[in-house]
């Protein structure tokens, strides 16, 4: 007679169990390491603060020569270039941020330095910004958010002119019903329907209405001391008072208004 074989169903279901224990715990493990990975990407391209980023690529900077910039372009509106009006070594911070209503909308150069995270984990994976202009993106000031361009540096910090044309006017710029230095407006020359203005300098002695200047090549002025005076919000990614130069682009009507 033939002994009955042992029933097996309980044998298949614990080794069924087994292998379903085993791939849950890969999935656990792999899950895991994604997890691990993607904090591993997200600490490297964030770990160091973004206030000790350059702002200029640190080849421009060496290059540089003492007082004057080299011919860089900062920003753009339509066909106007403006190039930095600050010798690449001194400068300390670039920023971005509200001038106004009547003030034209800049295309900034480079790479938004404060940008949410998924921006930065998108450049930081697949490249970009290694060697180009770093900016912040400023609180505050009305109109396009990219109407005004500050350029830090500090206090005595000569200034350039950051297009070639003519100077159409030098006067006082106000605060509170005080003079603080003066505003100077260009008018390009290849762009004679809108004027450059720069704010937050003292004026150089030389300049005068109609003088011309060269971009990066004529010195218009030196940046002020204005830390007193007013909220700086380049202070808040630079390591001193956030004193800059302020750059605008007008329509030349509106301007002639003001």
């Amino acid at each position: 007679m033939v002994p009955p074989r042992p029933h097996r169903g309980p044998r298949r279901e614990r080794r069924r169990q087994a292998r379903r224990s085993r791939g849950a715990r890969r999935t656990a493990i792999f899950a895991l390491l994604a997890v691990a990975f993607l904090l591993t990407l997200v600490l490297a391209a964030f770990g160091s603060s973004s206030s000790n980023e350059r702002s200029v690529p640190a080849s421009a900077a060496r290059l540089a020569p003492p007082g004057r910039p080299l011919p860089q372009v900062v920003a753009t509106q339509g066909s106007l270039h403006l190039q930095m009006p600050i010798s690449q070594r001194d400068v300390t911070a670039i920023g971005y941020h509200g001038a106004g209503e009547d003030a034209l909308p800049l295309d900034p150069v480079g790479r938004q330095t404060n940008q949410g995270v998924f921006s930065r984990m998108f450049h930081w994976i697949f490249g970009g910004g290694g060697d180009e202009l770093r900016y912040y993106q400023l609180s505050g000031g009305d109109g396009p958010s990219t109407g005004g361009l500050d350029v830090g540096a500090v206090a005595g910090a000569d200034v350039y002119a950051p297009v070639e044309g003519t100077v159409v006017s030098v006067r006082d710029y106000v605060l509170d019903g005080r003079r603080y230095g003066d505003v100077i407006e260009i008018q390009p020359t290849g762009a004679p329907s809108v004027i450059v203005t720069a704010t937050h300098l003292r004026a150089d002695p030389a300049l005068t209405v109609g003088s011309p200047v060269g971009a990066v090549t004529t010195k218009i002025g030196v940046v002020l001391d204005l830390s007193s005076v007013e909220e700086q919000a380049l202070a808040r990614h630079t390591g001193d008072a956030g004193n800059h130069v302020t750059l605008e682009v007008h329509p030349a009507a509106s301007l002639s208004l003001r």
